[in-house]
């Protein structure tokens, strides 16, 4: 599994969340919501540590990352972090 993310949603969630350089965010599976992969599925944040990550992207000194215990939801795709520019708010995209 691969992750991106694009230069404004990494500053979108920077800005967002207040997040310093050396903060980590990691993308989890939350039961509910509306995905593309998993139906009844969908993607939270919480911020903390990696501990065996899956995939990661390290940018302007933050971490974002999947841990290998929710790998299973990416159903061999890779997350590709954008954003909607119209909404202003990250766009996930799967491929």
């Amino acid at each position: 599994m691969k992750m991106t993310m694009s230069q404004p949603a990494v500053d979108w969630y920077k800005n967002e969340l207040d997040l310093k350089s050396g903060d980590s965010i990691r993308f989890h599976i939350r039961y509910g919501g509306c995905s593309t992969v998993q139906k009844g599925f969908s993607l939270g944040i919480v911020q903390e540590n990696p501990d065996q990550p899956a995939a990661s992207v390290e940018q302007d000194g933050l971490t974002f990352f999947v841990e290998e215990k929710d790998e299973w939801y990416f159903d061999g795709h890779d997350l590709h972090i954008t954003m909607d520019e119209e909404l202003n708010e990250p766009k996930f995209g799967y491929e």
